[in-house]
């Protein structure tokens, strides 16, 4: 993949991992459009990164998914890059009276947008790249996120499937896995302990400079990697006995 000279659309782009990868791409040379629920947190990430464009986008229904394709064609169809980042991570058991309510929204947000906007985006002439973000948790999960990690290893599947399919198509599929990183994801400071944002989009760049399609860092490489004793082994480590 190129870095310079695209039009990159990231869902969830003004926040976390979506906001690192807009700053870089923009560094790079590309123009970024950023979408979100959040028109403020748009806004704020308009500030940080001259000539942003951001479009306000729920992309957790069917309805705010085409809605965002039919923009992004009407108003920008030389688009050549999506990036599925924008996730969302419930902290959550089987027993609690809201279980299946939240993870309907992790479904719907993780899953279900990923594979509309594949669908869509992939008919749009100008397409040459889709990168998709899953992560570390696809190989072993972290119970306390029970359907997130199963969200993201499906995530991961599809994208091997993706690849495979969309390759006569001349367009490729790009796969992002970062661990646990410090951003607000599941809730502010659960992950504070976890390495910076910037630390894990310089690594990732360097994988892409290499022609790589599997972006992996710290503990994510480390699961990618690894045998099945080793994935028992993450799974201990990650899901200690109580």
């Amino acid at each position: 993949m190129k870095l310079s000279g695209n039009k990159i659309l990231i869902t969830g782009g003004a926040s976390g991992i979506g906001l690192g990868l807009a700053k870089r791409f923009a560094e790079e040379g590309s123009t970024v459009i950023a979408c979100g629920r959040r028109e403020s947190v748009l806004s704020e990430a308009a500030q940080q990164i001259p000539g942003l464009i951001t479009h306000t986008a729920d992309i957790s229904t069917e309805a705010g998914r085409v809605e965002l394709f039919d923009w992004v064609k009407r108003e920008h169809p030389d688009t050549n890059v999506l990036v599925n980042n924008a996730g969302i991570q419930q902290w959550i058991s089987i027993g609690d009276e809201d279980f299946y309510e939240r993870a309907k929204l992790e479904i719907a947000t993780n899953i279900e947008a990923p594979v509309h906007l594949t669908s869509l985006f992939a008919n749009l002439d100008s397409l040459t790249t889709i990168m998709n973000v899953t992560s570390g948790l696809s190989f072993a999960p972290f119970t306390k996120v029970p359907v997130y990690s199963a969200t993201k290893a499906f995530f991961h599947s599809f994208t091997l499937s993706t690849r495979h399919l969309l390759r006569s198509k001349g367009i490729e599929v790009i796969e992002i896995i970062p661990p646990a990183i410090n951003t607000d994801l599941g809730g502010k400071g659960l992950h504070d302990f976890a390495p910076p944002v910037s630390e894990f989009i310089d690594a990732i760049f360097e994988q892409l400079k290499e022609g790589k399609d599997e972006l992996t860092f710290g503990m994510s490489e480390k699961a990618a990697n690894a045998d099945r004793e080793g994935l028992k082994q993450i799974f201990g480590m990650l899901n200690p006995e109580q």
